[in-house]
């Protein structure tokens, strides 16, 4: 069957075709994807069980880790195993139903991954500028109530994407020229006028990312201004270094996200590889970071690793 066609509500299938101009690559590409996609499990997983099995971590900030874990789970998942049927196996095949469930589990993710990190930013302040008053401020039932709205907003922002696909007659070319099915790829794709589509895309994407941004940005500035108050020098590094593991974690985060919204849009003189390459990076490197992160500056959770470590491989004559 040809993969052009002339008038069709909905394809049968797309055909991914993995990294543009990098298909003889992608073979090698695949592997360290792979041990990244292996590392994400592990650390995340660990992290929810550790978060889980641990009573005495009941702090905002590990409700926090623990949707963030969850995000990361997603994301990758939605994305990596397909990717190396394609790169491996040149299993490039999708479904439109399962390309529209690939579409919305990747892009409501990344809302929820988005507004973890502005809840987070929150906590940060919270917790140095209030610190006996951090768990009145910030009660369990709060947390919960803030991560159900956070869920309830990448819901409602990103179905409608979804609607409207569903309703666009495709006409053009099946073959996407990407890794994983992504929003503006499949606009593309549609027949007809479909600014209705980019326009709705790029609209929920400025909300989100403006609106964390301006309260990551404001939690921040609030952070600062309370630092710059503090009598010590060791007293003000103190409080820094408590938000060092979530900056890292948000530039890994925020600065392949910015570039793939824009390149998507406005992109038209990025290089395809570099755009797929970067978009697939997106997914692929805070999943695998922000365990190792968090990992490596809490000292609580260094403390469970190596109590569940010793658990799970018992020393001979211990």
């Amino acid at each position: 069957m040809s993969l052009n066609s002339t008038a069709f509500s909905h394809p049968p299938y797309f055909l991914l075709i993995g990294i543009p101009r990098l298909e003889e690559q992608q073979f090698w590409i695949a592997f360290p994807f792979c041990i990244m996609y292996g590392i994400a499990l592990l650390g995340n997983l660990t992290l929810l069980l550790i978060i889980k099995a641990e009573p005495s971590l009941p702090e905002p900030m590990f409700f926090f880790l623990a949707m963030l874990a969850f995000a990361d789970l997603v994301l990758s998942t939605s994305t990596l195993p397909k990717m190396l049927g394609i790169f491996w196996l040149g299993w490039g095949e999708i479904g439109f139903p399962s390309c529209l469930t690939q579409m919305f589990f990747i892009h409501a993710f990344s809302v929820v991954e988005s507004g973890v990190l502005a809840a987070m930013a929150l906590d940060r302040l919270v917790a140095i500028c209030c610190p006996l008053r951090h768990s009145s401020l910030l009660p369990v039932p709060a947390v919960l109530a803030l991560l159900g709205l956070v869920l309830l907003r990448a819901l409602l922002l990103v179905s409608p994407t979804c609607f409207l696909l569903q309703q666009r007659r495709f006409c053009r070319r099946r073959l996407i020229a990407h890794s994983y099915c992504e929003h503006m790829a499949l606009v593309r794709l549609a027949c007809g006028d479909t600014r209705a589509d980019a326009a709705y895309g790029l609209l929920a994407a400025v909300l989100v990312m403006g609106t964390d941004l301006a309260l990551i940005s404001l939690s921040y500035a609030g952070i600062l201004r309370v630092v710059a108050r503090l009598p010590s020098g060791q007293a003000r590094l103190k409080a820094l270094s408590t938000c060092t593991s979530h900056v890292c974690v948000m530039l890994a985060f925020y600065t392949p996200a910015l570039f793939t919204v824009l390149a998507h849009r406005f992109g038209q003189g990025v290089p395809p590889p570099v755009r797929v390459l970067l978009a697939n990076l997106y997914l692929l490197v805070p999943p695998t970071l922000n365990p190792l992160v968090y990992g490596v500056r809490t000292k609580k959770l260094q403390d469970r690793v190596v109590v569940l470590f010793q658990h799970t491989f018992p020393l001979s004559g211990a």
